[in-house]
């Protein structure tokens, strides 16, 4: 595929901005894209989620790829409307599906210590929702477009002892991600084996990014930083 480099916006001091958008926090996913030259900068975004998702539920039966997908378009749409413009903005949501159920973050030890005595020895699918929205000028390629797609990673745990749950828990880290766990943490140790995306468990799945801006006529590497700027 040919298509001409993206226009850049500028900052006040006539740099040029990053094209691509990021409506998180998440150092994951900010290390995730910096890991593979992706410049980018970052506007996080507070949404009552659980408002979202059951305005999203009320009129539909969704199935727990579709229910990230729904909070991953939120967060893209929510921080395109708080940006200036010119930029493509990708909001992302990660969710564990285990047994049927889908669980977010743990927030407290209590809730990510029952959690892991149900995962410990199981396995689990982690589902990442992504969401591109277009808001570049159309004199500068913009498109308008808005669109997004889930990729899914099944996860097997170890069957962890009460101590290692505890000590784990006690670092605070699984604390605040989906899941309760990280892989690329202190929870890799307590990950056994990944089927599928293995970008998805981190939170930000860089092929199917790829997919989803080549239909917006950007190739990846139209968005890598220069060499001497990493």
């Amino acid at each position: 595929m040919t298509t001409a480099a993206p226009e850049q916006i500028t900052d006040a001091t006539g740099e040029p901005e990053p094209l691509l958008l990021l409506a998180s926090s998440s150092p994951a996913r900010r290390a995730t894209l910096q890991s593979a030259g992706i410049a980018h900068t970052t506007r996080p975004v507070d949404l009552d989620e659980s408002a979202v998702l059951a305005a999203a539920l009320a009129g539909a039966d969704l199935e727990p790829a579709e229910q990230v997908l729904v909070l991953a378009r939120a967060k893209a749409e929510a921080a395109t409307r708080r940006s200036d413009g010119g930029y493509v903005v990708l909001g992302a949501d990660s969710m564990l599906e285990i047994d049927g159920e889908i669980v977010g973050k743990p927030l407290t030890a209590a809730t990510a210590r029952e959690r892991w005595q149900a995962m410990r020895g199981r396995a689990g699918v982690l589902h990442t929702g992504h969401w591109l929205v277009d808001d570049r000028d159309p004199d500068d390629g913009g498109t308008g477009a808005t669109l997004g797609a889930t990729a899914s990673c099944r996860v097997s745990f170890a069957d962890l002892t009460d101590e290692e749950i505890d000590a784990y828990i006690a670092t605070g880290e699984p604390l605040q991600v989906a899941g309760g766990f990280t892989i690329d943490g202190r929870g890799g140790p307590f990950i056994t084996a990944l089927e599928g995306d293995p970008h998805a468990v981190v939170g930000l799945s860089l092929p199917l990014l790829r997919d989803l801006l080549a239909e917006l006529k950007i190739a990846v590497y139209e968005l890598w930083e220069e060499p001497d700027s990493r």
